[in-house]
């Protein structure tokens, strides 16, 4: 089918929740039927060599549908929020100009809501002493720490950033030190640049609790201690970003004899079901700019489809999109 866009305006759809909830079978269902193609919104599936902790899709799985940002970045390379908005522009752009629909699909919410709201980033480069200094005062004095010192000096900008997560903190601190401003006043939102139709898809959360320790029993079988162990042999630190992933970390520390490996089975299940409540404060089912569907709804797709049908089609659907 030719892809709809109302006279040759430019449309997008994103497809976001939680993880292990179905998003990327959707989107090559939906990309085959309305001439779409996918552009990857996961902060992990942009490594190279990063398949099975990350749950990337294999080329088995992407039904001939061709798919944009993965694997556009080595493990020990630096990637940013910045150089990712970049890379998904230019995929949209392309996507466009051959009269094709983009289908963004994804559960990291920063990345996310950056491209839908037209964020624009602070492009400070990496200060590698600066940022050794934040590193070291977390392991002495611990993340919180830092967090606190955050929301001390800049309590806008620590209502976004993620506690829990070491690269973010010192990001926004690093930021802060070489500009002299605050972080939140670096990052403004100008307004959806094109109309959006945004599908969310959830589940009770005991179910989706259960559906994610079955797939992380499957990643194990499908060889994530092997991938881990390939990645390390290749050169790539346990300390790299890539590297803290829920998944990695805690094979790392197995590898390392620091945990036996039914331990950190248990942990990655309970590090995901952490992430699960983390992306849903991106991915609110209150959130008025989403269009929620059970995942396990037997019509899904079909329910799905008529949402996309009406977006392209009708001034009604244009409404969809945030305003």
């Amino acid at each position: 089918m030719e892809a709809r866009t109302d006279g040759g305006r430019r449309r997008l759809v994103a497809i976001v929740g939680p993880t292990a909830t179905g998003k990327s079978a959707l989107a090559v269902a939906l990309a085959r039927r309305f001439d779409g193609e996918v552009v990857n919104a996961d902060s992990r599936q942009v490594y190279v060599g990063m398949d099975i902790g990350t749950a990337k899709p294999a080329p088995t799985e992407r039904g001939g549908v061709p798919h944009h940002l993965f694997d556009v970045a080595r493990p020990d390379e630096p990637f940013s929020l910045g150089r990712w908005l970049d890379l998904a522009r230019q995929a949209l752009d392309d996507i466009w100009s051959r009269g094709r629909l983009p289908l963004l699909v994804g559960g990291t919410g920063q990345y996310v809501w950056a491209l839908l709201e037209g964020w624009t980033v602070p492009r400070v480069p990496p200060q590698p002493e600066l940022r050794r200094w934040l590193e070291e005062r977390a392991r002495r004095e611990g993340l919180d720490a830092l967090y606190r010192e955050l929301e001390r000096r800049d309590p806008a900008a620590a209502a976004f950033v993620d506690r829990r997560n070491l690269r973010r903190v010192v990001r926004a601190l690093e930021v802060m030190e070489a500009t002299g401003r605050p972080y939140s006043q670096q990052r403004q939102r100008c307004g959806p640049p094109v109309p959006y139709l945004a599908i969310g898809l959830w589940l009770p959360r005991d179910e989706l609790y259960r559906r994610i320790d079955r797939r992380v029993e499957e990643m194990v079988r499908r060889g994530l201690v092997d991938e881990v162990r390939g990645l390390l042999a290749a050169g790539c630190s346990p300390d790299l970003p890539s590297m803290s992933g829920i998944g990695y970390r805690e094979v790392c520390q197995h590898l390392r004899g620091q945990l036996g490996l039914a331990e950190a089975i248990e942990r990655i299940k309970l590090g995901t079901h952490r992430l699960v409540r983390h992306q849903q404060n991106w991915f609110r089912r209150s959130d008025p700019r989403i269009r929620w569907l059970r995942a396990d709804d037997p019509d899904l797709v079909e329910r799905a489809a008529a949402l996309v049908e009406a977006f392209l089609t009708t001034r009604e659907g244009a409404a969809l999109c945030a305003s």
